[in-house]
């Protein structure tokens, strides 16, 4: 149990590895969602083209949704945005840094789906199957422009009959594959020299601005997960007083039924120090609001 406690605080701690992971899964669960699909080109010349760029770009939306949801980040981001002025200053770095870091993870998983895609080559053979050029091929020179039309949109769909004596089918596949894998490899290759250019460059640059921006980045995010479990301390202690309160009168028969009370004089102090005071709800309610309008300065001199 202590080994669970152990792991479960060092990744609530590590929010950066805690993402790591996150978009790793997101990515590996892309690729397997693809292999699993069973992909089916309606091979209709009005809807070949739909279907096969809606399979390559629409499932990446939504992967990249997926990435800024599960992103604890992106809720801290968007309040430190938002939020008033109050008694603290915004730094522009630190929320362009974090929008970049948030952006870079949530990209990782729609990247890894569009080059696979890419890669399998049977999404761009549906779409622009009915966009080549029926005169490049020998099987489609002797037909009609409307007929030609018909026969590539039918080239992802080797099983058709119209297919099955058409010896141009291979050539048709082969040659859309083949510009589809290229642009795979491509942009794969692009990625991997501008990672390399990215982190090699980096030194090259102002560090301790970067530093900066890293440290006050963890620190919001830190200080929101403190605020939450203080309030929660909070609201504990604030429950547990307003229960005793009333039920002053059945305050044995609370003890008999294992509420961790305190004793008389135990406890006591330690409550009212945490409580603050507080014995009201709109005191609670001032308490909050002023955290979120006049948060204050990073200065505890």
């Amino acid at each position: 149990m202590d080994r669970f406690r152990m792991i479960f605080q060092y990744f609530q701690s590590n929010s950066e590895s805690v993402m790591n992971g996150i978009c790793g899964l997101l990515a590996l669960a892309s690729v397997k969602m693809y292999t699993s699909f069973d992909f089916s080109c309606p091979c209709l010349p009005q809807y070949n083209m739909a279907y096969g760029l809606g399979i390559m770009f629409v499932p990446p939306i939504i992967l990249f949704l997926c990435g800024l949801i599960l992103n604890r980040q992106s809720l801290v981001m968007l309040e430190e945005w938002r939020r008033p002025l109050g008694h603290r200053k915004k730094d522009l770095a630190v929320i362009r840094y974090m929008c970049s870091s948030i952006m870079q993870r949530a990209m990782v998983a729609p990247v890894v789906w569009f080059i696979v895609t890419l890669l399998d080559g049977k999404c761009l053979i549906c779409a622009f199957s009915g966009s080549m050029d029926p005169q490049k091929f020998v099987g489609f020179a002797n037909v009609s422009t409307v007929q030609a039309q018909q026969l590539l949109a039918k080239v992802p769909c080797k099983d058709d009959e119209l297919m099955r004596n058409n010896t141009s089918h291979k050539a048709v596949t082969r040659y859309l594959r083949c510009w589809s894998q290229a642009l795979g490899w491509t942009i794969l290759l692009i990625l991997i020299i501008a990672a390399f250019l990215a982190r090699w460059l980096r030194p090259c640059f102002n560090q301790a601005t970067l530093l900066q921006a890293r440290h006050w980045s963890n620190y919001i995010d830190i200080e929101q997960k403190i605020f939450e479990e203080t309030c929660c301390e909070h609201s504990r202690l604030f429950a547990h007083k307003c229960i005793l309160h009333f039920f002053e009168s059945m305050r044995q028969e609370i003890k008999l039924h294992s509420f961790s009370l305190p004793r008389e004089g135990e406890g006591a102090e330690g409550g009212e120090d945490l409580l603050r005071g507080i014995t009201d709800q709109d005191q609670v309610n001032k308490l909050l609001k002023t955290w979120y309008y006049e948060k204050p300065p990073l200065d505890v001199s």
